[in-house]
C-alpha cells in the first residue's frame, strides 16, 4: 500500500508511541521512512528508532522552530528530493492548562497548547508542501473534539483548533494535490497519555460503551488507518476525521451489553464486584 513512498513521521517517543507503530507498518509496506526528534528526548526517539525493522534516521525538529522546519525540509530535499507524506503526531499543553483548572489557565499557557497541538500542523504542512510537488498526503492525530471533556480542558480546545486548522489546510492544498485528514483515536496507554489527569477514567468509560470494545495497549488499529490515509487508497479523501475508537463517539451512553461484557472479563481477569 506504501510501496515506494517517502513518510517523515513525528511524535515517535518510544515504542508505546501510535507514531512509532505507524512508521513500522510503513515501512513493512514498502516505505522509506524518517523520524524527528526534539530537545532532550530526541535520545528515546533514536532509541525507539533503532527497533523499528528497519532503523531510521532522525531529525532535530521542534514544530515551534521555523529555523528547524526549514532545516528539515532542507535535509530532505538534499536526502530524498521529495516527500510523499507526513504524520503530525505532536500535541502539549503546561500542566495548568489540564487537570479540571480550566477556569484559572492563564492565556500563555493556552496559546502554547494551541501553537504546539494544532498551528504545528500548518507550520509543517507549509513547510513541507513545496516537497510534495507530485501531491501527498497530510495525517493527524486527533481526539475528539466535538464535545467538553474532563480534565482535558485547553488541550481539548486546541484538538478543536487542529480539527478547524486541518480544514482550512485541505482547502488550500486540495489544488495543489495534497490531502489532509485527521484520525481521531480512542484513549492510548502512550507516554502523552501518562501526563493526562484522570486517564484511567477516560479508559474506562471507553471500555464500557465502545461498541466493538477497545483496547487502550493497542495502537496498531489507529496505526492502520494512518497507514491508508497515507496511501494513494486515500487519494480522493481530504478534509476528513476519521474515528478509530471502537464506536465510541456514535453511542449516546454506555451500551449495557458491552458494559456487562467489560464486568465478566474484569472478573476473569481476577476483578472482584
Amino acid at each position: 500500500m506504501l510501496e515506494g513512498k517517502r513518510l517523515l513521521i513525528t511524535g515517535v517517543v518510544t515504542r508505546r508511541s501510535i507514531a512509532w507503530h505507524v512508521a513500522e507498518q510503513a515501512q513493512l509496506d514498502g516505505a522509506e521512512v524518517v523520524l524527528t526528534g526534539f530537545g532532550r528526548a530526541r535520545r528515546m526517539t533514536e532509541r525507539a528508532a533503532a527497533q523499528l525493522p528497519t532503523p531510521a534516521d532522525v531529525l532535530e525538529l521542534d514544530a515551534n522552530s521555523p529555523e528547524d522546519v526549514a532545516q528539515v525540509v532542507a535535509e530532505l530535499e538534499r536526502h530524498w528530493g521529495r516527500l510523499d507524506g507526513v504524520l503530525h503526531a505532536i500535541a502539549f499543553a503546561p500542566p495548568d492548562a489540564l487537570g479540571g483548572g480550566f477556569l484559572d489557565t492563564p492565556p500563555e499557557s493556552a496559546l502554547t497548547a494551541f501553537r504546539t497541538s494544532a498551528f504545528s500542523l500548518k507550520a509543517l504542512a507549509a513547510g513541507f508542501a513545496p516537497l510534495m510537488s507530485e501531491g501527498g498526503a497530510i495525517v493527524g492525530l486527533d481526539f475528539d473534539a466535538s464535545v467538553a471533556w474532563p480534565v482535558y480542558d485547553w488541550m481539548g480546545v486546541a484538538k478543536a483548533a487542529l480539527e478547524s486548522v486541518s480544514r482550512y489546510l485541505a482547502r488550500d492544498l486540495g489544488p495543489r494535490g495534497i490531502r489532509v485528514n485527521l484520525v481521531s483515536a480512542g484513549p492510548l496507554e502512550t507516554v502523552a497519555a501518562s501526563g493526562i489527569p484522570g486517564f484511567e477514567d477516560l479508559a474506562t468509560a471507553w471500555r464500557e460503551q465502545a461498541p466493538l470494545g477497545w483496547d487502550t495497549r493497542d495502537p496498531a488499529p489507529v496505526a492502520a488507518a494512518c497507514r491508508f490515509l497515507l496511501s494513494d487508497a486515500a487519494r480522493a479523501i481530504t478534509g476528513e476525521i476519521l474515528h478509530v475508537d471502537g464506536g465510541f463517539h456514535a453511542m449516546g451512553t454506555a451500551n449495557p451489553q458491552v458494559s456487562a461484557r467489560h464486568l465478566v472479563e474484569g472478573l476473569g481477569n481476577g476483578v472482584r464486584a
